[in-house]
């Protein structure tokens, strides 16, 4: 009886966790603010502790609906009003510009030089002075302007027209037509299998 209780309640607690997972929605999983963060933690510790509680699950099931409810509160707080979103998330950081550091803004962001440098090189930026400017974004991510002449060349630098891109599409998958798609893209079985008979 006590097992089947355990596996009562740790199916409850997945199911609690995947449902708030859903209201706060997919930012939680992406990139994390602080709040984010917070809640993250304390969720994924009240749904551990309702997997074990057998006499009264209820009480933890509450909770974990409870920051849910209050994260989303928060998220729909800081996306209405601008003001509030800057006490929530807080600011993006400019930690570098036209060459020069700014050391106080590096305080302010709680990393120093070598981490700086860490981030930098991630995305390929191993000389500080291909960088213009460097922004230390709330998410805790790192965003780099390179200088004009150290950006890759694009097809409108020099003058080129290219036909745009469309979005990919999966046909077959698995061995299986995906009939909607084929509708969705105004295609029919005839196209499908004259493509495939070409020749690549």
């Amino acid at each position: 009886m006590e097992i089947l209780k355990l596996c009562l309640t740790t199916i409850g607690s997945f199911a609690a966790l995947f449902l708030s997972a859903k209201i706060i929605g997919h930012k939680q999983i992406a990139q994390l603010d602080f709040f984010d963060y917070v809640t993250g933690i304390t969720i994924g510790s009240i749904a551990a502790e309702m997997a074990t509680e057998l006499s009264e699950p209820w009480k933890p099931l509450i909770a974990i609906g409870l920051y849910g409810l209050i994260t989303l509160f928060l998220n729909i707080v800081s996306s209405k009003f601008q003001r509030m979103r800057k006490y929530l998330n807080g600011t993006p950081t400019i930690l570098m510009k036209d060459g020069k550091l700014y050391r106080e803004n590096f305080k302010k962001a709680k990393l120093d030089l070598s981490e700086f440098m860490v981030m930098c090189r991630q995305q390929g930026y191993f000389d500080l002075s291909s960088i213009y400017a460097a922004i230390f974004e709330y998410n805790g991510k790192l965003t780099i302007l390179p200088v004009s002449n150290q950006r890759p060349v694009t097809p409108n630098d020099i003058n080129i027209t290219l036909q745009q891109e469309l979005i990919f599409t999966e046909l077959i998958m698995d061995g299986r037509i995906l009939n909607d798609n084929l509708r969705r893209m105004g295609l029919d079985l005839s196209w499908l299998n004259n493509q495939l008979k070409k020749p690549y």
